[in-house]
């Protein structure tokens, strides 16, 4: 199964190290590594219709992802303080990572031109990427439907286990 930048279903998933809330702690993709599946979630903006959905989505799902040994990790291009926020006010029990550079989201290939009502612009592209305890890619998702993905997400977790 092909994905965006050339990533693959087996691939070595790219490595990163970035500000998250809460408190702009730092965390690795490596920190994971041998212990946790990792659902790495891109968005475009908090506090938007699509985004607060998946995002309270997954955070409804969190216990059951915790109990199978899954973290999971929202993206955005908002800041600390913006995550810091939206977290508070939708009770998001994961962190969700500052990528303000766009630099996680291009290693995922998931920073892509967006044509809106004939404006273009630059801006991530709703994907989702599970990550083995291995380290490394066993499914991808790419421009997301929100209705229904946390599932999809659940059942790709229960085949890789």
């Amino acid at each position: 199964m092909a994905a965006a930048n050339g990533l693959n279903v087996g691939d070595r998933a790219p490595a990163f190290h970035a500000a998250a809330s809460p408190g702009g702690k730092k965390i690795r993709l490596s920190q994971f590594k041998g212990e946790k599946h990792v659902v790495l979630y891109f968005y475009p903006r908090d506090n938007t219709p699509g985004c607060t959905t998946e995002a309270c989505d997954f955070r409804d799902a969190s216990v059951e992802f915790d109990a199978s040994d899954v973290v999971i990790l929202g993206v955005s291009t908002d800041s600390v303080e913006s995550h810091e926020k939206f977290t508070d006010k939708f009770e998001l029990p994961f962190p969700l990572i500052a990528d303000e550079k766009h630099e996680i989201a291009e290693k995922y290939g998931v920073w892509v031109e967006k044509n809106m009502y004939g404006k273009k612009s630059m801006g991530i592209l709703r994907s989702t990427f599970l990550i083995d305890k291995q380290g490394k890619i066993a499914r991808v998702w790419r421009r997301v439907k929100v209705n229904g993905h946390v599932s999809a997400v659940q059942e790709a977790l229960a085949e890789i286990e």
